[in-house]
């Protein structure tokens, strides 16, 4: 009789994001060219300064950090944080591994098992997986690709919080919708936050990639409530360097940052290289961001613009991150994703992208959606647009 595994071990969902990767392997086997629209990977430069760093490293071995973090670069995180008008004492920074690291730390030092985290759906899946190695029930605020995925009413919001609930969790600008929270629904989520005495976690890691006039507010600049609210930030998406995995968990309440410490000291240290090629990224100037954010926004506009000439397809113009989610006329997206992969080239092409309805904790929600990534040069949006366009015209005859 084999060995049972735990209860929990079977319950971690699939990446929605990753788990068609062996149909994409086998896709390129075959002779297929793929365009990868699944994956929030970069194709811009990581900036030179980190690179120089490797190339230049001379200490005798690669040795454990500090488990807070580098000095060199927690002092980078104090001078990037007062560039955006907020001044830390280093005590309130935590180095993590990847951003994924800090929300696992966060979880677990906000909340005990069984206790419940609310999450605006659909959200980045692997807030779901890590809530769940927590011991967390994520309840989620269901948004609609009709209302723009904007929140609903603070009423609506408030019904779904119990004695269990400890904590908000958003994301701005947000994976996977490209949705900007404004001004009055972070105030709307404060304030629930005062009256219902939880914490507003708040992913911050696409901070810069915001394309209208109105630019993304964070969680620590909300007024009263400096020991409730935790950020989450990482370089992956700012640098291009997601390979890295160096983030970080800021907060003005030295309980948990003293706790996310003694975990992060019981898996001893981050990426050592990593900080020191971030910390030598802290003279990048603006004009690095203002680059990188007009390309993106170039981008973004192509895929908006063929995905809303697509006859069926429902879309909405993102205004951060670099996602979109597409309603698409088709009963089932993943099963569509797989026959994209494996029954249709255009030209020696096709398109992955990530189904849906993983990013949803409400069964049955976004089976015929998809999210984008659109972090490919012009020429492969448009490949990729016209393998999706050409093959929902296939499939659907």
């Amino acid at each position: 009789m084999p060995i049972q595994l735990s209860e929990r071990a079977h319950r971690f969902p699939a990446s929605p994001i990753r788990k068609l990767y062996p149909l994409a392997e086998a896709a390129r086997a075959r002779g297929a060219q793929v365009y990868h629209l699944n994956i929030g990977q970069p194709d811009l430069e990581t900036p030179a300064a980190y690179i120089d760093v490797l190339h230049k490293f001379d200490r005798p071995n690669v040795a454990y950090s500090p488990s807070q973090g580098e000095k060199v670069y927690i002092d980078a995180l104090v001078d990037y944080y007062a560039g955006i008008g907020h001044t830390l004492p280093p005590a309130q920074f935590q180095v993590t591994i990847g951003g994924s690291e800090a929300i696992l730390f966060t979880f677990l030092a906000v909340a005990s098992p069984g206790d419940e985290v609310l999450i605006p759906e659909p959200f980045y899946t692997n807030y779901l997986t890590l809530a769940m190695a927590a011991g967390l029930q994520v309840v989620p605020i269901t948004t609609r690709p009709e209302d723009n995925y904007r929140l609903p009413p603070a009423s609506e919001i408030e019904k779904l919080v119990t004695k269990r609930t400890r904590a908000i969790l958003v994301c701005n600008p947000c994976n996977p919708t490209g949705t900007v929270l404004t001004q009055g629904e972070l105030q709307t989520l404060a304030g629930l936050a005062r009256e219902r005495d939880l914490f507003l976690v708040s992913d911050e890691v696409y901070r810069e990639f915001v394309y209208g006039e109105e630019k993304a507010v964070s969680a620590l600049s909300l007024a009263g409530l400096e020991d409730r609210v935790i950020v989450v930030d990482s370089i992956s998406k700012r640098y291009s360097a997601c390979g890295a995995r160096i983030g970080c968990m800021v907060s003005r309440n030295a309980e948990i940052m003293d706790c996310a410490l003694r975990l992060a000291q019981a898996r001893l240290s981050a990426p050592t290289l990593g900080q020191l090629g971030a910390a030598a990224m802290r003279d990048i100037g603006m004009g690095y961001f203002e680059a990188t954010v007009e390309e993106y926004r170039k981008r973004r506009d192509i895929v908006h613009h063929e995905l809303s000439s697509i006859p069926g397809v429902l879309t909405h113009l993102p205004a951060g991150a670099f996602y979109t989610m597409a309603r698409l006329p088709v009963p089932d997206a993943e099963a569509f994703a797989r026959w994209l992969l494996t029954d249709f080239t255009l030209d020696g092409h096709t398109v992955m992208f990530a189904p849906a309805a993983g990013f949803y904790a409400t069964p049955g929600l976004g089976l015929d959606e998809i999210r984008i990534a659109y972090v490919l040069k012009e020429a492969d949006l448009r490949g990729a647009m016209a393998c999706l366009r050409r093959g929902l015209e296939v499939y659907r005859a």
